[in-house]
């Protein structure tokens, strides 16, 4: 277990927060287990982040605190009046980076079963808190007001495996406390008004707060943080927030009210999740998650900038170029190939690698983003490293015409091909459109995997057949369905607003859609990750049962793209469920359990949240409604909107086409007009 702060000299153990103050974050259970934050309120603005209970204390244990950089700034800041703690009432988000809080207590001397203070506060991502104490009393009051503040400056990698360290002792510093630890990191909390008393050895600010009836008394606090260098800490943001003008804001006004609510929060969680290399601050990408995925550019943060390219093309440029920075050179086979880390595939497959998974997407993101309105001058600067991983996916779908994963002798994952095919032929198309050889080589590696698709990866049965989910070099098949069978639905979109050819011929995409639509996969809530009815189901494993949001939302456009409206309106209804659940912020992923009369969601302990696929797949799933087709060099756009309109009439506003506004309105009777549209724009409905 992580160590509890040690009680300075003299002064007794915190008590622990009780059932009065809310709900507290529990620790990890032991080294090297991630703590639970599926209770957590978490403000983000990276590279600032702060966690905490409902209750709105911080009180040092799990994961609580104020970070910066990947720093724990504060992890201690625990209010009391007159000697106790607040009653919380409620805790809950008002964006993006910033939570409030509501408690009571009974003023001294009261009698009654009417409390008569209010204590509000509001904490923001980067540290700055308000507290505001509003008398209720009859009578003048003057009361002791005391905050218990500490800190560890642990690293977030020590905190998520559970060894922050011991707390720091502080010293007075201007109107507040100083910490400074061994490496060189140092934190200052700072107050307004003032504190009558500052007792650096206990680490307590103390004021008298003199309140008339119905007046109030507000105490600013304010956390700096500084290193000695200033370096990139475990979250791997650069300095300062990422500037410029990344994302629409997007809007979705509807019959029902819960596609604008997750449209609005997704594109805040999006704005928030932001954040910069170090090296090049001009490149700028998502953070897979918070808390623990704030590392450098990965493959999900490029699959985030591609279902958000209806927010603009801007930050899919800033991905590619990020990612095309750490593409392999030389002349060796795996040249052209963007490096990533291994991630776990499950219990019976090898890890998967998220590096052949970025370079199978950078020339499909770059190609679609092309559609979207993507400048020729970023264009010209990305197409290289794109025709670096179409050289790369040549080599590498070798004599069998399948690209392995992880490596040469890796086994072949129908999700890597469905990746790879994509690539394919959204790679031809682009060459061809930018007048570079090789789309006619790129052409003839996808029908190569077509059929060989077919002959190792179909299994045909009584129930019409279905695919497998990997076979690996000694030929044997493993069938596994699940939520990853969504990707060989997701075919790309070429020029001229055209879906590109699918792995599957149509009566294999039918089957497809029914092995989605059944209840063994659709849990309700979402597509679970491996059916309920698997041996190895697990509805808490991320790749053998859970929920996952990304796989769901990529299912929701893919069958509404091939006709499916059943199965994608059944699936985008459970998300929008579960989005309620979850108050409009998705989790990357919940548990798979099934959905019952009356019942919730149920919350994966260390899931990220906000995560950036899942922000930005809810805005993916929403369009699916209006059906976008985007041709931007070719001056068109179409929408083809589900016929069946599941979620009645919906106006999605603020979107980018061709890089100025766009507006689609889909009636109720399943038809599309585009409302608002670049000049010159060839409209299609």
């Amino acid at each position: 277990m992580a160590p509890s702060p040690v009680p300075a000299p003299g002064r007794p153990a915190r008590p622990p927060i009780g059932r009065a103050s809310g709900t507290a974050l529990p620790r990890a259970a032991r080294p090297g287990e991630l703590p639970p934050v599926h209770g957590a309120l978490v403000c983000v603005a990276l590279p600032a982040l702060a966690v905490c209970g409902e209750h709105g204390q911080l009180t040092g244990e799990g994961p609580e605190g104020v970070y910066e950089a990947g720093r724990r700034l504060l992890s201690r800041c625990v209010l009391r009046v007159a000697g106790r703690e607040p009653v919380a009432l409620q805790g809950r988000m008002a964006g993006a980076d910033r939570a409030v809080f509501l408690g009571v207590l009974r003023a001294p001397g009261e009698t009654g079963p009417d409390p008569g203070l209010a204590v509000e506060r509001a904490r923001s991502a980067d540290g700055t808190e308000r507290i505001t104490l509003r008398s209720a009393a009859t009578r003048p009051l003057r009361l002791p007001v005391e905050i218990a503040l500490g800190t560890d400056l642990a690293d977030l990698g020590a905190v998520a495996t559970g060894r922050p360290g011991p707390e720091l002792t502080a010293s007075v510093h201007g109107t507040g406390l100083r910490w400074t630890g061994s490496d060189g990191w140092s934190a200052a909390v700072t107050a307004d008004p003032a504190p009558a008393d500052s007792l650096a050895a206990a680490g307590v600010l103390r004021w008298e707060a003199e309140l008339a009836p119905g007046a109030a008394f507000t105490i600013r606090l304010r956390v700096r943080g500084e290193a000695p260098a200033r370096p990139a800490g475990p979250s791997g943001a650069g300095t300062g927030r990422p500037g410029g003008h990344l994302l629409a804001e997007a809007r979705a006004e509807a019959d029902d009210p819960r596609p604008g609510e997750l449209l609005r929060t997704s594109v805040e969680d999006l704005r928030a999740l932001l954040q910069r290399t170090p090296e090049h601050p001009a490149d700028v990408y998502l953070a897979a998650g918070v808390p623990w995925r704030c590392g450098p550019v990965t493959a999900e943060a490029l699959w985030a900038a591609r279902m958000a390219l209806p927010l603009g093309t801007r930050l899919a440029v800033t991905t590619l170029r990020a990612l095309g920075r750490t593409q392999l050179a030389g002349e060796g086979a795996e040249s052209g190939r963007i490096p990533g880390p291994l991630r776990d595939a499950g219990p019976h497959l090898p890890p998967r690698c998220t590096g052949i998974e970025a370079t199978l997407a950078f020339p499909a993101v770059l190609a679609e983003a092309r559609c979207w309105g993507l400048s020729p001058a970023d264009l010209e600067e990305l197409l290289p490293v794109a025709e670096r991983c179409l050289d790369w996916l040549r080599r590498a779908a070798g004599a069998d015409g399948l690209v392995p994963d992880p490596g040469p002798a890796g086994p072949r994952r129908a999700e890597t091909q469905a990746h790879a095919h994509r690539a394919a032929l959204l790679g031809a198309d682009l060459l061809d459109a930018c007048g570079r050889p090789g789309g006619d080589a790129l052409r003839d590696t996808a029908r190569t995997m077509r059929e060989r698709f077919r002959h190792e990866f179909w299994i045909d049965d009584r129930a019409g057949g279905r695919p497998a989910l990997a076979r690996t070099a000694d030929g044997r098949t493993w069938p596994r369905p699940g939520g990853w069978a969504a990707h060989l639905l997701d075919t790309g979109l070429l020029g001229g607003g055209r879906y590109a050819q699918g792995l599957l011929d149509g009566t294999e995409t039918e089957r497809v859609a029914r092995l989605l639509g059944a209840p063994d996969l659709d849990s309700g809530w979402g597509l679970r990750g491996l059916a309920a009815k698997d041996p190895d189901h697990n509805p808490f494993g991320h790749r053998t049962g859970a929920v996952r949001t990304h796989d769901t939302a990529v299912a929701v456009a893919g069958l509404a793209a091939t006709g499916h409206e059943k199965e994608a309106a059944s699936l985008l209804r459970g998300l929008l469920d579960a989005a309620e659940a979850f108050d409009h912020r998705l989790p990357e992923m919940y548990a798979g359990e099934q959905r019952t009369t009356g019942g919730r969601p149920v919350p994966h302990p260390v899931a990220c949240r906000p995560a950036a696929v899942a922000a930005a797949g809810a805005v993916h799933a929403l369009l699916a409604l209006a059906g976008v087709r985007p041709d931007a060099p070719g001056r068109s756009v179409s929408v083809h909107p589900l016929p069946s309109a599941p979620l009645g009439a919906i106006r999605l506003s603020g979107l980018v086409v061709a890089g100025e506004p766009f507006a689609v309105r889909v009636s109720r009777l399943g038809l599309g007009m585009v409302e608002e549209a670049a000049e010159g724009l060839q409209l299609g409905v």
